[in-house]
């Protein structure tokens, strides 16, 4: 079959398309014949030897869309149409980045739907971290005020089209006056610049604070966000685009705020009933899902340099078949 094996830390014009033995099937793993993937930012930090964890040679790629080749023992059915995303796929074991995928059937999740591949490919990754962070984590609801720290990011975006297919009022942060437009397309009730205008601008509109703060930049804004929740509001931290894992200099008791809440996701454990939510909640609020472009498996090379470029405004798919 082809794929895209990583044998050491390379740039973008260097990752090879090449033949290598189909998985042979094994109890608890399933064969998935791959229709398409996303590209996602983990995948360039893996490419570029920054993930320390992941041992080469690998077939990277952590989420794809596809049928059940073999289904081995489980109960899914040949040709069945699933998703599979994060996990180990990509990094403990080889990922979506190939025309097969072994994959533990613990991981492999049904979908319901006659989306055509491109848009299916499209949700499972970005889609998911932004509906169970929304839903499952902040449960945000009709009317709540929600601030979107990082809202051109493709969560961000997701986010922000998902809080409003429920009614909530939503507030997406920017670092560039350019991209402002584009977030009110997407429905944003005000875009505010991320600077050291924000709080009060924020707090122009919104004196008492919002309700619900999404936190997709992560430790280099985080203390700042706190300031901007309302009473008994509450925080998640999802991202990390600020590019710093560790939080100095955090005092508890004084950086967050009294009768305010702090929570994060992570994507550790996939829930099967919130893919199938997911989904559901696409289709029946048609949410257009951006997708920036696609690529063939041959050209996975253009597929990371527009990654690298930060120039996408959407998924990035690779279709495989």
């Amino acid at each position: 079959m082809k794929a895209v094996l990583l044998e050491k830390p390379c740039k973008a014009k260097e990752l090879v398309v090449r033949e290598v033995h189909k998985p042979q099937v094994k109890p608890g793993w399933v064969l998935v014949k791959i229709k398409a993937f996303g590209i996602n930012r983990s995948e360039i930090f893996t490419r570029q030897g920054d993930s320390p964890s992941v041992k080469l040679p690998r077939i990277i790629g952590i989420e794809c869309v596809g049928e059940i080749e073999d289904p081995s023992d489980s109960i899914f059915q040949k040709g069945q149409r699933v998703v599979s995303m994060m996990g180990g796929l990509g990094r403990e074991f080889d990922g979506s980045y190939a025309e097969y995928a072994l994959i533990p059937s613990a991981q492999v999740y049904p979908v319901n739907n006659d989306m055509d591949w491109v848009e299916c490919a499209a949700i499972p990754e970005m889609y998911y971290t932004a509906y169970a962070s929304l839903f499952d984590v902040l449960r945000v609801a009709k009317g709540e005020t929600l601030l979107i720290r990082g809202g051109t990011s493709s969560v961000g975006i997701a986010a922000l089209q998902l809080a409003k297919s429920i009614g909530a009022t939503v507030i997406s942060t920017t670092r560039t006056k350019d991209k402002v437009e584009l977030l009110k397309q997407y429905g944003a009730d005000f875009v505010l610049l991320d600077d050291t205008s924000l709080s009060e601008e924020l707090f122009c509109y919104f004196p008492k604070g919002v309700n619900k703060v999404l936190e997709l930049v992560g430790t280099v804004t985080l203390k700042h966000s706190f300031k901007l929740l309302s009473e008994q509001g509450t925080l998640c931290m999802t991202g990390i685009l600020g590019g710093e894992w560790v939080l100095h200099n955090f005092e508890p008791m004084v950086d967050i705020p009294s009768r305010a809440y702090f929570t994060q996701f992570d994507s550790q454990l996939i829930k099967e009933k919130l893919v199938a939510r997911l989904f559901n909640h696409v289709e029946k609020h048609k949410i257009k899902v951006p997708v920036a472009q696609v690529f063939t498996l041959d050209d996975i090379q253009k597929a990371h340099l527009l990654m690298e470029s930060n120039s996408a405004n959407g998924k990035i798919v690779v279709l495989v078949d």
